[in-house]
């Protein structure tokens, strides 16, 4: 990546607005040497715990960690963990309104028990969907939505099916993106059911990108990429598709049209949590500072071949994204 330097400098100008499900993910670090006499399941013992922002707050933590400026909007509780979520983006520096922390809902949080750096289980307290719905869906909140995308270069809707996001909700928040001129992208949730159109932005898994083109398998197999990429663009209409194919890197696509089918930047894969959130930041970022899909998109995939190379859900930051890109 030749022009990586001035893209980081650019991207260092950049300003996202980021709205989503916002959660904690919590980690409990620990080892097993002996089988609980209760029950057949392992004794683990805790060594340490760790806590970090996850869904839509890492997706701004990724843009944080690139060095652009980001705010997020997403509903969390007046608790416990909703107060170690706030110190989380205090300090990466991430905005957050404090009218979005209410009384009566938990924040939605991810518990994970790791052994011997391998997920044992996963622990999840959150509520049914409507409870964090309803907050966007007043429209004193969508009034305040208006400014604080007039003041970004771009918004990134993440979608983790918890609710914050409905088929109105998008579109009005479409609405205003399109009133100020500005770049809108959404990491979908086919599973959530909600709808979308003639977004700048679109960035589904391989799963997720079959599951939007509702194309049926053809003898057994996968439906072909080309027809995926076809179908999406039929539906609806987004200006670019990058569709994320794990250890098979990415595939972009312009208007229904495959461009280019990028390999994994990846050398080691340790955890993929949260590259999805790293593709969608770093995509956004550098779209918005200019550069191509093409280069766009080789960018986002060297930033997610840094983060699946950490345990954990992480970031990556331009020195790292620096120092891998030159080495490879």
């Amino acid at each position: 990546m030749k022009h990586l330097p001035s893209l980081l400098k650019q991207i260092a100008q950049r300003r996202l607005l980021v709205i989503g499900d916002v959660m904690l993910d919590r980690y409990l670090w620990g080892d097993a040497t002996r089988i609980s006499p209760e029950a057949p399941v392992p004794v683990v013992h805790i060594v340490r715990e760790t806590a970090t922002v996850g869904g839509a707050a890492n997706v701004a933590n990724n843009i944080a960690a690139l060095g652009a400026k980001v705010e997020v909007v997403g509903v969390i509780g007046q608790d416990e963990n909703g107060a170690t979520f706030r110190h989380h983006l205090r300090t990466a520096g991430i905005g957050f309104d404090a009218r979005f922390a209410l009384k009566d809902v938990p924040t939605i949080t991810k518990t994970r028990v790791v052994v011997r750096n391998q997920q044992l289980c996963r622990l999840d307290r959150e509520k049914e969907p409507d409870t964090y719905r309803r907050v966007l869906a007043d429209p004193k909140v969508l009034k305040r939505l208006d400014a604080k995308i007039a003041a970004a270069d771009g918004v990134i809707l993440s979608d983790y099916a918890k609710g914050i996001l409905s088929t109105e909700i998008i579109a009005h928040i479409t609405a205003l993106v399109r009133a100020h001129g500005k770049f809108i992208a959404l990491d979908p949730k086919p599973a959530s059911g909600v709808r979308f159109r003639e977004l700048d932005l679109l960035t589904p898994n391989r799963k997720e990108a079959i599951e939007l083109a509702d194309l049926p398998p053809h003898a057994g197999h996968e439906p072909d990429v080309a027809d995926i990429c076809t179908a999406i663009w039929k539906k609806y209409r987004p200006k670019n598709l990058v569709i994320t194919l794990g250890a098979d890197g990415m595939l972009i696509s312009a208007q229904g049209r495959v461009m280019q089918k990028i390999a994994t930047a990846a050398r080691q894969v340790y955890d993929v949590s949260g590259a999805g959130d790293t593709v969608i930041a770093a995509l956004t970022l550098a779209l918005t500072s200019g550069a191509s899909l093409e280069d766009a998109a080789h960018f986002a995939n060297a930033a997610a071949g840094v983060v699946v190379g950490k345990l954990g859900t992480a970031t990556v930051t331009p020195e790292e994204l620096s120092a891998y890109v030159a080495s490879s």
